[in-house]
Formats: C-alpha cells, sequence, structure tokens
C-alpha cells in the first residue's frame, strides 16, 4: 500500500474522486489486519456473513477496491438479543504501491474473515547475495 505522497497531481484528483462514492444502503468498512513479510502484504477483513459469490475485488490501476454484499434474506426473521457487529454491505479501497505485483493477487473466504495476498514485484523483494 502507498500514501498519498507517492502518488502524482492527476492520481491524487482520481483517487479523492474515486473515495467519494455513495452507495444505497448500509455499507461499513471492515475491520482489516495487514501483514507484511520479504515477499508478500496479507490482508485480512472482516465480513461475517458474507458469502464467496457476494465478495466483489476490482483493480483499477493501483485502486483496488472490495466490496462485500450481505443476504438479508438470512436475517428477515432474524430478532437479536444482543449483537456486536451490525448487519450490512461492506466497502473497502486502497491505493497499492509499485511494489504490489498486480498481476499476482490472491484472494480466499473462510469463517467470515476475507485473506488478500499481494505478492510483491520481484524487484522489491529482499534478496540475499551470496559472497565468493
Amino acid at each position: 500500500m502507498s500514501n498519498n505522497q507517492d502518488l502524482t497531481p492527476q492520481e491524487k484528483k482520481e483517487l479523492e474522486a474515486q473515495e467519494e462514492k455513495t452507495y444505497a444502503g448500509k455499507f461499513y468498512v471492515p475491520g482489516t489486519d495487514v501483514f507484511e513479510t520479504g515477499d508478500a502484504i496479507t490482508m485480512a477483513m472482516e465480513m461475517p456473513g458474507v458469502s464467496k459469490q457476494n465478495i466483489d475485488i476490482k483493480l483499477e490501476k493501483r485502486q483496488l477496491s472490495v466490496q462485500g454484499h450481505i443476504n438479508f434474506d438470512n436475517y428477515e426473521d432474524f430478532k437479536p438479543v444482543y449483537t456486536e457487529y451490525n448487519v450490512g454491505h461492506f466497502s473497502r479501497n486502497f491505493t497499492l504501491s509499485s511494489e504490489i505485483d498486480t498481476d499476482n493477487i490472491k484472494a480466499s473466504v473462510a469463517d467470515g474473515v476475507l485473506t488478500l495476498v499481494l505478492s510483491k514485484a520481484k524487484e522489491t523483494q529482499l534478496r540475499k547475495i551470496q559472497v565468493n
């Protein structure tokens, strides 16, 4: 991921326009943990109640967009006694740095957690050079 200082003025303008989108219905920002290793960045997003078929991940330029949609039919007769999270759709956007190999992003979901593995480009990975 990258901060906005790495972007050109045009890219900053495009990013701001993308961040101002509005959607019909309730959308929540999923809690996300980010881990970095020498060869990848792993993101784990909490999306309780979202099935694999209802996750939409798009990459345009360096903008990664993740949306998870709830099937509200599952909650139609639901009368909660106590809840710690609200029921609704999820949406999150990230700007990826040029260090990410955008052709090699993997996604999986299990137990309400979406995991994205963003491989680093080969030229940015740490490598050990042997001394002869």
